[in-house]
């Protein structure tokens, strides 16, 4: 039996679609850089990230985008030896009436590119989906926003609009083809055609603990729909002590075999708290179909722990990075636009100062996934300036407001570089080692970052690697959707982190990176 979640941590939105018997599933990757994950998989089990489509600042320009916008609900799919990618790369959604939703489609003759300039569709809503009709005719379908209603009512419906299939460009008027249930706040259309019905899948309620992912049908793709007998094919609201909690927003998938497949989002709750670092994940469940509508097969629309599928899954303990391998590139992430830094002929990774860690812009790191409630992050490396608007360090981040830096500066009081913390929450800024801040002089600087659960602890070692805890605690369950104001929709990210808020010069030389999940 396989363990949900598949796509453990920040692996939101999944859209799932299987090609000459590999699964893959793209994921929703918001402000980081580059834009939309690919994972690949033979046996649901085991899934590998194998490209991420928007990989250059020419396909995909992030910079200013606010907190939690960037790419929402990627939707990936394959026909006629091409695979399509459509997406919103939002620019702005959090406050006020209106949301910047620009919505663009590419293709490839693999999932590993090289992928087609984006082309602009519309910005009448986010979360588009790309349909291919048996006729050869294509339609996008994606949630329409109404700035001018309030509550759930800016949800206004799932529009429908026909695309040329060689231009891809829009050849009629959007229409308005479903509105909803009475869970409300309908997003993520996805639409398939299974034995002359097509089938609407969206999401309802909000992706937090009234998720849900709806089933709609109707004879013709304008509809009238009708709804599911359950209404939703997958919900967790209201379930007590159930381990994944928010399911909703999914997909559906065939595979070569007749089996369907249900991916969805979810999340796991720290104990208590009901706050989840980890983000939204990548649960399945398998689908079985009963007078033309689908249901898990495990029954009922609470989402399975775990489910059978065509393998076992592959423990892996420790990740230790080599820079220059394609598994750190595929792993670490950076934030709105790409990271610079460059591979040094002894291996080490030379990261550049950027901007503050409050920019909307040019920050600089390369952080990847908390993927499991206790884990321990440690690196190494060298600043080799002496400035205290130059630092570099081990960052523990959910978004600008809200992150934990265990950094190393130059402190003019104690005329040597020392270890610092520098913790934002809810955007309020503290330094909670104040005078206290450990020297360290020159040399190699090893930091570390253990998590277990609801809390966190630094510690330091320089090169005697004996290692002294930091006394300061850290509070996990505030790098999560639920403690961001006013919500977001992204997770924990842990790595290494350099800025340069004098003239932009300096970097730092970073000899290893390593995270090991902890029992």
């Amino acid at each position: 039996m396989i363990k949900n979640p598949v796509l453990a941590g920040f692996h939101p939105d999944p859209s799932m679609i299987c090609v000459d018997g590999t699964f893959y599933i793209a994921n929703s990757t918001f402000e980081y850089f580059p834009g939309v994950s690919i994972s690949a998989s033979k046996d649901l089990a085991n899934w590998e990230t194998v490209s991420y489509p928007l990989n250059s600042d020419k396909l995909l320009d992030m910079k200013g985008n606010a907190k939690s916008a960037g790419i929402w609900a990627a939707c990936l799919s394959f026909h006629n030896g091409f695979f399509y990618l459509i997406y919103t790369n939002v620019k702005n959604w959090a406050y006020g009436p209106f949301k910047d939703t620009p919505n663009y489609v590419m293709k490839a003759a693999s999932v590993e590119g090289p992928w087609s300039e984006p082309i602009f569709l519309n910005c009448s809503g986010f979360d588009p989906s790309l349909f291919h009709d048996e006729d050869g005719r294509k339609y996008i379908v994606n949630m329409e926003w109404d700035y001018r209603k309030k509550g759930n009512e800016q949800f206004s419906g799932i529009l429908l609009t026909e695309i040329d299939p060689e231009t891809l460009r829009p050849i009629s008027e959007p229409e308005n083809i479903f509105k909803g249930s009475e869970r409300g706040l309908v997003e993520g259309p996805h639409i398939y055609k299974v034995d002359g019905y097509y089938y609407l899948i969206t999401a309802e309620g909000g992706t937090a603990y009234d998720h849900a992912m709806t089933v709609a049908r109707s004879k013709h793709i304008e509809g009238p729909y009708e709804l599911h007998p359950n209404t939703h094919l997958v919900s967790s609201k209201g379930a007590l002590g159930i381990h994944l909690k928010k399911a909703g927003h999914g997909s559906l998938c065939q595979s070569p075999d007749g089996r369907w497949w249900a991916a969805f989002l979810c999340g796991r709750p720290l104990h208590k708290s009901m706050r989840c670092p980890l983000g939204r994940e990548t649960s399945i469940s398998e689908v079985i179909w009963k007078n033309n509508w689908p249901y898990l097969k495990s029954g009922g629309i609470i989402p399975p722990d775990v489910f059978e599928g065509y393998g076992e899954k592959r423990e892996q303990k420790l990740y230790k990075y080599i820079f220059s391998e394609a598994a750190f590139k595929l792993d670490f992430m950076s934030l709105r636009v790409p990271a610079h830094y460059d591979i040094l002929q002894d291996g080490k990774l030379r990261l550049y100062g950027g901007e503050s860690l409050q920019s909307l812009h040019n920050q600089n790191m390369l952080v990847r996934r908390q993927t499991d409630f206790c884990f321990e992050a440690e690196t190494c490396f060298t600043l080799p300036f002496n400035h205290f608007q130059r630092m570099a360090g081990l960052l523990y981040r959910y978004d600008e407001e809200n992150q934990y830096y265990l950094r190393v500066a130059y402190n003019e009081e104690k005329g040597e570089k020392c270890i610092g913390i520098l913790h934002f929450t809810k955007n309020k800024f503290s330094m909670p080692l104040g005078e206290k801040e450990i020297p360290v002089g020159e040399g190699k600087i090893y930091l570390r970052l253990t998590a277990k659960n609801r809390f966190g602890r630094f510690s330091y070692a320089k090169e005697d690697l004996e290692w002294h805890a930091i006394p300061y605690r850290i509070d996990v369950s505030t790098l999560s959707d639920e403690y961001a104001t006013p919500m977001g929709f992204t997770s924990a990210f842990a790595g290494m982190s350099c800025q340069d808020m004098a003239d932009g010069s300096g970097y730092a030389d970073f000899d290893y990176f390593t995270y090991r999940v902890l029992d």
